[in-house]
């Protein structure tokens, strides 16, 4: 629960619903007439921050720059239009709001029960009115210097102000597409013996033995019959087989750049800018 001591950090807040959905920022704080409570904040919703809307605050938490509510966004999108003028809100504009957020003040308290199913019943005023300031019984909660009169001034001014921020900036993802070098494998020489079976001719020479017979020349003798023998030798090539090593090839790795079309995709983001109105026709 927001005190009276929490009222200056309340400024420019970010108002959110209890599913961190952005409601809005805070602009300006109603007090409660009787004890300066925080009671209602005037927050600026819309694409432009053009529309202001109030928000109930009397059971809100605040932490890093943003203050819970327990309404839904959609609930202040459709609140009732309060034209507060003398900066002290009546009790009809307050009841309004009660009955639009489906909540009912208790009698002499300024609190607020919240009805079931989001119902309004009959019953009782808060007592007392709802003003702007940093205390009970009027003046404006802001942080302007000076007396309670300027600052109530100061306050119907920034009202009819536009925000600064009146514009976004889109963003999109661009695709650049490039090329790294990356290691795609490797590519040894290995050496090793093989023995495979050759067969080839090769001619060979070999001596062969024959018998001539040829007539004898001579006279007639007694000589006397004994035995003899001849011999001759006989001589053949045989194949021989010798092997000698000799360099016939060298092998060696070479690289050369091949280029390829190869394609590639992905998927980019951007932003989008579409326009909400919130327009209200007072009937």
């Amino acid at each position: 629960m927001i005190n009276q001591a929490e009222v200056d950090r309340l400024y420019d807040c970010e108002v959110i619903d209890e599913h961190g959905e952005r409601i809005g920022s805070v602009k300006q704080i109603w007090l409660d007439d009787r004890d300066g409570r925080p009671m209602w904040a005037s927050v600026h919703t819309g694409l432009f921050g053009l529309r202001e809307s109030f928000v109930p605050i009397q059971d809100a938490t605040m932490g890093n720059g943003t203050i819970t509510v327990h309404v839904e966004k959609q609930q202040v999108k459709d609140a009732p239009r309060v034209d507060v003028s003398d900066q002290h809100m009546s009790d009809e504009q307050q009841d309004e709001l009660y009955a639009h957020y489906g909540m009912i003040p208790a009698h002499r308290s300024g609190d607020h029960d919240r009805l079931p199913g989001g119902q309004v019943r009959s019953g009782g005023k808060a007592a007392g009115g709802m003003a702007a300031g940093p205390a009970a019984g009027g003046g404006v909660a802001d942080r302007t210097p000076g007396s309670a009169d300027e600052r109530g001034s100061a306050s119907r001014r920034g009202r009819h102000e536009t925000r600064a921020d009146d514009a976004v900036t889109r963003y999109e993802e661009d695709v650049h597409v490039g090329t790294r070098e990356a290691e795609a494998g490797r590519v040894r020489l290995v050496k090793h013996t093989v023995t495979e079976q050759r067969d080839m001719t090769v001619p060979v020479t070999h001596e062969e033995v024959r018998v001539v017979r040829e007539p004898a020349d001579g006279a007639p003798t007694d000589r006397a019959f004994a035995d003899e023998e001849a011999s001759v030798t006989l001589r053949r090539e045989e194949p021989v087989v010798e092997k000698t090593t000799k360099p016939v090839e060298r092998v060696r790795l070479e690289k050369e750049a091949v280029t390829e079309q190869e394609r590639v995709s992905g998927q980019v983001r951007k932003e989008r800018v579409d326009v909400e109105r919130d327009d209200r026709r007072d009937s």
